[in-house]
């Protein structure tokens, strides 16, 4: 057995796919090559989809490709930008040296080498591993070093642009057992290179490369290894390695491409790619607060370093090697001996102190402590300058797009004057940049390498651009495009980010490390360019100098999770740093208030050194008053889904607890907290300026154990100083977050008050009187101000109780009398308690309501709480879920007054407008487009009743009814009849009506359902076209010039639309020159005849809740939640869900205005509720038909890439299974059935519609399901039991299906609104006060025709208008089929295909429906084509004659229908000489044909093996091809054609009529329908396509083609070729044509005497003659003796 052989392979990384659309690749074919044998080219293609997902997220079903997915070369898998023909590229990695590597050796051999010999020398053996496109190379190993200089290179040999991203650098430590990792960096070629006009190819310094990674302690069992590995964020500096890369681009074919090159290469002198300088990092300790319990036994001390230096735990590395003494003198510093007076870099250690047991703090009282690091590095500030320029601009900007989306969310009108202000700044932050960038390029600064040079370059030209784009966007911000301008400006924000961050690193991070008990326990790592300073303002970080609060956190994945949830300790620091010479500068930036020590007299001297400490003499005493009122949306920490929370107010060392609200997650604790004798050191308009910062925790009481942490939030007091008059501070929601986790909201405000001497209050706001007092000695509990807490109004809540869904088990038994609290600010409205879910989870008494007070402003109101009990034996109650409801916006209503509608109008009046023709037109007046009267539009639409806003526009001012259209049929039980009409326009109306009668004569009773559902597919298509052509043409209007101009375009387009729709909709002469024009400058000849008069339906392309909003207009559906909540995303939210909760809320101001001009949902006065009228609850019987038409995309479950799918429908306990008329191998199966079933509301409410695949051994695997709650659609008001057709018809493919009649539905809806009518009138209805009046055929016809139609018709029309009836008007549900997607539990989020579908929903207790619609997939028609191949013509020639050397060629001509494998040929014509070929010649097909798709059914075995046959369709096209015969060779291709049997060009009735202009597709060449025409005969010519893919003549063929049924065909048979029966005459062919080898004596007749007679005659003469003269010559002697002698 041999091994396995690859045959070829694909290179691609992770970030290649994260960075394409929707993060992933579908249906691309992978290009594989042999890595081995690079000239061997493409060993295969792969057709693959690769696809990055994170837990829980949803895979977006990419858009429909317009590319043939089997088109390869169209659809490689390669990125954007990437072309298919790639070269190949050298990438060398050159590794010069490392210094500064960790010096302890942590390896197994080391430590028990250490423990045996008692040596501690350093025993690091550092070598480089280079990582790219799955290929590694390593450099040698130095022995016993920290500082190894390897002067090395690593070449790469890979296709360019290369798919892989990421070059993977690792410092390693060589041991004998086990190589570990120092330390790893990550190259992203993306930010290397760039591939634009202007781009560049990769490139890196020379330049140093930082490693982070874990502490440098040196144990054997480090926790945190894995971060040595690049796999989370470093903790400590390991080290940095000097790196160069550079790219070449090689055509040569000699290189080895699955080996890695290693070499060695020239050392260079640093000093030519920076000057070293002595940096200075400054940090000021002002407060360490917030220390864990848990370290406060020990002492604790603070650590500050920069690379190596400051680092006094872990020892630095002092060795140097020895073969870099001379050569580099100033290596960095590194290699600098330890000296004490480089460096303060901790403060004293000392006890942790607390006031309350729970935090801890360090007692820095009046003397804050200083720490300073001075090392030495290259000196690249400049490339951390241009980062903190462009962050300053994206910062900006991302602060005021913020504001933006605020203002769009309270529809605030100014946020458009906002956007434009961003939108400013942002223009002209570019252009500083620019200038900036331009002085900083004059500038000779040394040590720039290239890629600073081009990145430097490509920064200008992104921002320059960028500057420019925003000013455009800035001119086009309109109200209307104001969501899509932000859509725009937040993608220049994401460019501006992606420019940030310098590849080539600077100066090291910055980390400030707690130290207790000679243990590292907590850190913070700080960017260096945050802290550096500038002395221009833009290049300054943004840290530097400045106050921060900085939050220790625990190291490695204790960071992350519950674990790391809790701050170690809070820092308050100043933070600076720069050169050492500049030192003075960090001065201005301490907070003042401090005495003036010796060392800042003296900074700016050479040697003088920061000072150790501060004095603070100016400190100010503050009152803290924190206002707690309430909290909403926060995480359940309970495993019943709730939460205890209480909070905590830390400032400083000081810290108060509020009262804890048991089992809520919406706690209102409306407390006051008071902090006396805060003491905040430094001067006060610097404290008034920069106000400390709060921290608030929320936490969860558990009885048992440590309180949980729910949240925490950071907030600033509002200042009042004590000259300053009292300002009243109003509430502020403040964000809670737990890790990143957004953990919700926190409604307070916090005052820092300081009382003038002696006076306690003043015009400050008294403390308030207590409420009570806690248990503990916390004193009394305060309740929030009078006038800072929110003011109250009267509301009344009022709550729909509909029933409960889908109970789970609780503590393992059953949930079987459940009880719905709902909670709002204390108060509670409990539902009945259902005396049995199981029967009826039902409430019976559904609506109750509530009046209290809440908050006016509705950015106060609290949440609103919904909690299900399960009210078990003995007086239990067991929490069964809860639902929080944080924004009560979504459930208040506001009633409108006649005030109001008074207003609305007159603004509408103020709105009118002058139309087209001078008329002035109401801009909200209701018209409709009058559709065509005689059958619809061209376009197949004709049966929709369609709507147009710009039809709106046109109405006059003085009409005051609604125009309606009406489709009308001639016939199927619809009456039509003109009135008023003119004999010319008779004469023009029968002769269209004769017309479309000969061309639907034969589709008439071909007609059924899916020939509409067909007719709707192109409608579909044909409206998508038409908006995609129309939003092309607004994109390109847009993007030309300024607004107005812009503006301006967009109007006339408008107009222009306008007219062209009012002509094509208006009249039949628009319409008919319309079409034919479309024909005309239709590229495609072969285009569809537009099939008149069809009804159609809808085809919604997801589901129908989504274009009904979930049918949620007065039943929601609210999912109960139970468990504790410990992460953030979505999927464990779905595991926590323990039931459903349906009902309604609605909040509104009690008592209501007296001038109310408004209704329920229902039409009935709000006065006596707003849920009157509702439909009964109680159980209903039902009959449901699901249909089902056929599903596409499914996800293959076989090993052939296929599917076996069939139907299973589950409602309630009843399951229907279509598993025997499974559909065999099929990923886009048409199933084309109906399952009915019976059901009961509000049981049976779920309907569940699955696909599974059909497996011969074993269960089915489920491919995917869909779920509809049925009952929403049910009881909804847009009548969603039964979608209305566009037209009313008794009999036919379109039968009308509802057992209700239009008229019927009309009144029905018009009693159940209280509504006065519906009146029929002629060609009109009344409905209340609204009319609704049959339309015009042409707008300008003085005195429109009135057709004569029925009442159903009116009313129908009506129904399609329902949404314009007034108050109670709403859009109903057409005839559609909705698309929904299928989901498996197995693999959450990820879409496993599409189902078409639709539902019927009929009462039990009304008229039951006739039968079910027939949707059963046509089956296909039994045809067979007989084609005789009669002659052939002008047929190029192939070969020389045997003897001749004449131009011949042995004609003959194959043909196939279903594939290549179904080909039959004709009979040989031998020796044509002048590509004339007679054969008389029969082909004969059968075949399986689908009319309707007009495409051809193959059914077959795969293989063998198969079980079932597999069914194919495949376009109906009949091949021809011309071939000359050799005997001794392949045959020669000569000529092709390709006839679409639906329509083909007509054949030419001789040979020299017959010429490649036949095959035009301009719309010049008459075409024919096989199908239709039966028998057609004629001349085509034969094709070959040229290099250029032009076509050259071949031949000609004439050929009679003849289409029969299955009937016709066996009645009169024909045989094969010329057979029986019904033989064909044997060609009349030359006697040349013979085949020369098997007919000797015709082949020295026709070829050797036709061609060589005379010459033969000749010789034989000449033969003749000679034997003549021979024997007389020969004779003449003898003769002659025997004359003399007379013998």
């Amino acid at each position: 057995m041999r091994s396995n052989k690859v045959l070829g392979s694909f290179k691609l990384d992770v970030a290649t796919v994260w960075s394409q659309p929707e993060h992933q690749f579908y249906h691309k074919w992978a290009l594989l090559t042999d890595p081995d044998d690079i000239t061997g080219g493409p060993k295969g293609y792969l057709k693959c989809d690769v696809c990055v997902v994170g837990k829980g997220d949803a895979i977006k079903p990419p858009l429909r490709n317009e590319k043939d997915e089997d088109d390869i070369e169209g659809n490689l898998l390669l990125p954007d930008g990437v072309p298919a023909e790639r070269q190949r590229a050298k990438f060398i990695v050159r590794v010069y040296r490392a210094d500064g590597l960790p010096k302890i050796n942590s390896s197994i051999l080391a430590n028990v080498k250490k423990a045996f010999t008692g040596d501690s020398r350093d025993l690091v053996h550092p070598y480089v591993q280079v990582s790219f496109a799955g290929l590694s190379g390593r450099s040698s190993v130095r022995r016993n070093t920290t500082c190894p200089v390897w002067n090395e290179q690593v070449v790469f040999t890979e296709m360019f642009p290369p798919l892989c991203q990421r070059l993977k650098i690792q410092v390693r430590d060589n041991d004998a057992v086990n190589d570990t990792v120092i330390g790893t960096h990550f190259l992203d070629l993306t930010t290397i290179s760039n591939d634009g006009e202007k781009g560049f190819l990769p490139t890196f310094g020379p330049a140093y490369v930082n490693l982070y990674g874990s502490t440098r302690g040196g144990s054997v069992m480090d926790e945190h290894a894995s971060l040595n590995a690049g796999l989370g964020e470093g903790i400590a500096y390991r080290g940095r390695i000097l790196l160069a890369l550079r790219c070449q681009i090689t055509d040569q074919l000699d290189v080895a491409p699955s080996e890695v090159e290693v070499e060695t290469t020239i050392p260079i002198q640093e000093s030519n790619y920076g000057k070293n300088e002595d940096f200075l990092v400054f940090m000021s300790i002002h407060e360490a607060t917030m220390i864990e319990k848990r370290v406060s036994d020990k002492h604790v001390y603070f650590e500050l370093s920069i690379g190596n230096g400051g680092n006094n735990l872990d020892g630095c590395s002092n060795a140097r090697p020895s073969s870099d003494d001379d050569s580099d003198p100033e290596s960095g510093p590194e290699s600098i001996s330890t000296e004490t007076t480089m460096w303060q870099s901790t403060t004293p250690p000392a006890k942790p102190m607390t006031n309350d047991k729970i935090y801890y703090f360090l007692p820095f009282w009046d003397d804050k402590p200083c720490l300073y690091v001075r090392t030495v590095f290259q000196d690249h500030r400049r490339r951390l300058f241009n980062s903190n320029i462009i962050d300053g601009i994206a910062t900006k900007l991302e602060e005021g797009l913020g504001e933006v989306s605020a203002l769009l969310d309270e529809e605030d009108g100014s946020a458009e004057r906002k956007l434009r202000e961003v939108l400013e700044e942002l223009v002209s932050a570019c252009g500083r940049y620019l200038s900036l960038a331009r002085a900083a390029a004059a500038a000779s600064t040394p040590g720039r390498t290239k890629l600073d040079k081009e990145r430097l370059r490509l920064c200008q030209r992104e921002i320059d651009h960028l500057g420019s784009t925003a000013r455009h966007t800035k001119a086009l911000v309109t109200r209307h495009s104001l969501r899509e301008r932000y859509k725009t400006s937040h993608t220049y924000l994401t460019k501006l980010k992606a420019l940030i961050e310098d590849p080539q690193h600077s100066l090291p991070d910055v980390f400030v490390w707690m130290v207790s008990g000679g243990k590292r326990v907590a850190y913070q790592r700080i960017p260096a360019r945050y802290l550096l300073f500038s002395q221009v303002a833009e290049e300054r970080g943004r840290h530097c100098g400045i106050t921060q609060t900085v939050f220790i956190k625990l190291p490695g994945r204790k960071s992350s999770g519950p674990e790391g949830w809790g701050i170690q300790a809070k820092l308050q620091v100043n933070m600076w740093l720069g050169l050492i010479k500049q030192k003075q500068n960090l001065v201005p930036g301490i907070p003042k208030g401090y005495e003036l020590c010796y060392e800042l007299r003296n900074i700016e001297r050479t040697l003088t050194l920061p000072p150790i400490s501060l004095h603070y003499t100016q400190k100010q005493t503050f009152q803290l008053r924190a206002h707690m009122y309430q909290a909403r949306s926060l995480i359940a920490s309970d495993s019943s889904g709730l939460s205890d929370p209480f909070a905590r107010v830390i400032m400083g060392e000081h810290c108060r607890v509020t009262q804890v609200i048991d089992e809520t997650l919406s706690p209102t604790w409306d407390e006051m907290l008071v902090m006396d004798d805060i003491l905040v050191y430094g001067t006060r308009d610097e404290i008034k300026a920069d106000p400390p910062i709060i921290v608030i925790e929320i936490f969860d009481q558990d009885n048992v154990g440590k309180s949980e942490f729910i949240g925490r939030a950071l907030a600033r007091p509002h200042i009042k100083l004590r000259e300053e008059a009292y300002q009243r501070p109003h509430l502020e929601w403040h964000d809670l977050f737990r890790g990143t986790d957004h953990a919700g909201e926190l409604l307070a405000t916090f005052e820092l008050l300081q009382f003038q001497d002696g006076e306690e209050g003043g015009d400050v706001v008294a403390v308030p009187q207590a409420k009570e007092h806690y248990g503990g000695d916390n004193g009394p509990m305060l309740p929030v101000p009078r006038g800072i807490r929110p003011t109250l109004a009267k509301y009344r809540l009022e709550v729909l109780f509909w029933g409960l869904r889908d109970l789970k088990r609780i503590h393992l038994l059953t949930v079987d009398r459940p009880r719905v609290d709902v909670e709002v600010a204390g108060h509670i409205i409990q539902s009945a308690v259902l005396t049995s879910a199981r029967k009826n989870p039902n409430f019976t008494n559904p609506v109750k309501y509530i009046d209290l007070e809440l908050p006016e402003q509705e950015l106060y109101c609290p949440p609103i709480t919904i909690r299900v009990v399960d009210c078990r034996s003995f007086g239990r109650f067991t929490l069964v879920g809860t639902h929080i409801i944080s924004s009560l916006h979504r459930y208040m209503w506001t009633p409108a007054t006649k005030r109001d509608r008074e207003a609305a109008a007159a603004a509408a009046r103020n709105s009118l407008s002058p139309g087209e023709d001078g008329t002035l037109h109401p801009n909200n007046s209701n018209s409709l487009v009058p559709n065509n009267v005689h059958g619809g539009l061209p376009s197949g639409r004709g049966g929709s009743v369609s709507y147009s806003r710009r039809e709106t526009e046109r109405s006059p001012l003085l009409q005051k009814d609604t125009v309606i259209t009406i489709d009308y049929v001639g016939g199927s039980g619809t009456v039509s009849k003109l009135v008023a009409v003119t004999k010319k326009e008779k004469s023009e109306a029968n002769r269209r009506r004769k017309q479309s009668m000969m061309e639907e004569e034969d589709d008439e009773e071909n007609r059924d359902w899916w020939t509409k559902y067909f007719s709707s597919l192109e409608a579909v298509a044909a409206q998508q076209q038409e908006e995609r052509t129309a939003r092309d043409r607004v994109d390109g209007g847009e993007a030309g010039g300024d607004q107005q101009a812009g503006a301006q375009q967009q109007e006339e387009r408008g107009q222009r639309e306008i007219a062209g729709d009012k002509k094509r909709h208006t009249t039949f002469k628009a319409t008919s020159t319309a079409a034919k024009l479309a024909a005309r400058l239709s590229p495609k000849t072969q285009r569809r005849k537009p099939k008149h008069n069809i009804a159609t339906l809808k085809v919604i392309p997801g589901e129908l809740e989504t274009d009904f909003s979930g049918f949620r207009e007065w039943l929601h559906t609210f999912h109960l939640y139970r468990g504790k909540k410990t992460g953030g995303d979505d999927m464990e939210d779905e595991g926590r869900i323990v039931g459903k909760f349906k009902g309604s809320l609605k909040l509104y101001r009690w008592p209501l205005p007296k001038d109310i001009d408004d209704t329920t949902i229902t039409g009935g006065d709000p006065q006596y509720g707003f849920f009157q009228g509702l439909p009964s609850n109680d159980p209903i019987h039902v009959l449901v038909r699901v249909y089902v038409i056929r599903a596409y995309d499914l996800h293959p479950m076989d090993l052939n890439g296929k599917a076996d799918p069939y139907i299973v429908v589950q409602l309630g306990g009843k399951k229907v299974s279509d598993k025997e008329n499974y559909i065999s191998k099929q990923l886009n199966p048409v199933f084309g059935k109906c399952f009915e079933v019976e059901a009961t509301f509000p049981q049976d409410s779920m309907l569940t519609v699955q696909v599974l695949d059909w497996d011969l051994v074993g269960s089915d695997d489920m491919i995917g399901e869909t779920k509809i709650d049925l009952e929403n659609r049910f009881y909804s008001r847009h009548r969603a039991t039964c979608g209305l057709p566009t037209r009313y018809e008794l009999a036919g493919y379109n039968q009308w299906r509802d057992p209700m009649k239009p008229t019927q539905i009309l009144a029905r809806l018009c009693k159940e609104s209280r509504l006065d009518g519906p009146h029929y009138g002629p060609g009109k209805v009344r409905v209340a006060t609204k009319t609704f009046t049959l339309g015009s055929i042409d707008d300008h016809d003085p005195q429109p025709p009135r057709p004569l139609v029925s009442e159903e018709q009116l009313a129908l029309a009506v129904l399609h208008r329902w949404e314009e009836v007034p108050k109670v008007g709403c859009r109903l549900v057409s005839e559609h089929i909705e698309t929904r997607p299928l989901y498996n539990l197995d693999k959450p989020g990820i879409e496993q295909g599409k189902i078409e579908m639709w539902v019927d929903m009929f009462p039990m207790d009304m008229p039951l429906p006739g039968p079910p619609l027939d949707v059963t997939p046509r089956k296909p028609k039994s045809y067979e084509l007989r084609i005789v191949i009669w002659n052939t013509d002008d047929v190029v020639l192939e070969d020389d004659a045997f003897f001749t050397g004449e131009k011949m060629s042995d004609i003959y001509v194959k043909g196939w229908l279903k594939g290549p494998e179904d080909t039959q040929c004709t009979d040989i014509h031998y020796r044509s000489l002048t590509g004339e070929g007679n054969f008389n010649w029969r082909f004969v097909f059968p075949f399986e044909y689908l009319v309707a798709e007009e495409k051809i059914v193959i059914s077959r075995k795969e293989s063998l093996f198969s079980w079932d046959e597999t069914e194919c369709k495949i376009p109906a096209r009949l091949e021809f091809q011309v071939w000359d015969a050799d005997h001794f060779s392949a045959d020669d291709f000569l000529g092709a054609i390709t006839l679409d049997l639906n329509r083909f060009p007509r054949g030419a009735k001789s040979s020299k009529l017959c010429t490649l202009n036949m095959l035009k597709t301009d719309g010049t060449v008459p075409m024919v329908n096989i199908f239709k025409q039966r028998r057609v005969k004629g001349w085509w010519p034969f094709y070959i396509k040229k290099e250029n893919e032009e076509m050259e003549l071949t031949g000609k063929v004439e050929a009679e083609i003849h289409l029969l049924t299955k009937d016709e065909a066996e009645k009169n048979p024909a045989g094969l070729g010329r057979n029986e029966p019904d033989p064909l005459e044997k060609p009349n062919r030359p006697d040349a044509s013979f085949m020369w080898f098997l007919n000797p004596l015709k082949s020295i007749r026709y070829i050797i005497w036709h061609n060589y007679k005379w010459a033969i005659l000749k010789l034989l003469a000449f033969f003749a003659l000679t034997i003549f003269f021979v024997l007389f010559f020969y004779s003449v002697p003898g003769f002659t003796v025997k004359k003399i002698l007379g013998a």
